[in-house]
């Protein structure tokens, strides 16, 4: 299971750090990610990491401004944010793929965690 926490509300400008804790054994996990889903839009895709050789991806909207990371050994995963802008406004959803693909779709994952909410004020 993934849970994911470090939402709240924030000012435009700030910064935030999600962080996503994976309950079981990730020695099968290839790829951990994030997502998001703003009110009345669809889910997409925001980061994306190798858990084993640490190779990242990122959406364009967020180079630059988001930093994903991991830790191996608390098998965990973490997503720096720095200045929050209003339309960074959403759900953000820590996930996890068994297969070494595509990390850009969420049909490219089979774990999802709970989300957390992450506003942003102007």
């Amino acid at each position: 299971q993934l849970q994911a926490s470090g939402g709240g509300l924030v000012q435009a400008g700030g910064s935030l750090r999600l962080s996503c804790a994976a309950s079981e054994r990730t020695f099968s996990i290839y790829t951990m990610g994030w997502f998001r889903q703003a009110p009345g839009k669809e889910r997409e895709f925001v980061a994306a990491i190798r858990w084993s050789a640490g190779t990242t991806y990122y959406a364009d909207s967020v180079k630059g401004r988001f930093t994903i990371s991991r830790d191996l050994a608390k098998n965990s995963m973490f997503l720096q944010i720095m200045s929050l802008k209003p339309e960074d406004t959403a759900v953000y959803y820590c996930t996890a793929s068994r297969a070494y693909g595509s990390v850009w779709f969420d049909h490219d994952y089979d774990y999802w965690g709970q989300g957390t909410q992450v506003t942003v004020s102007s």
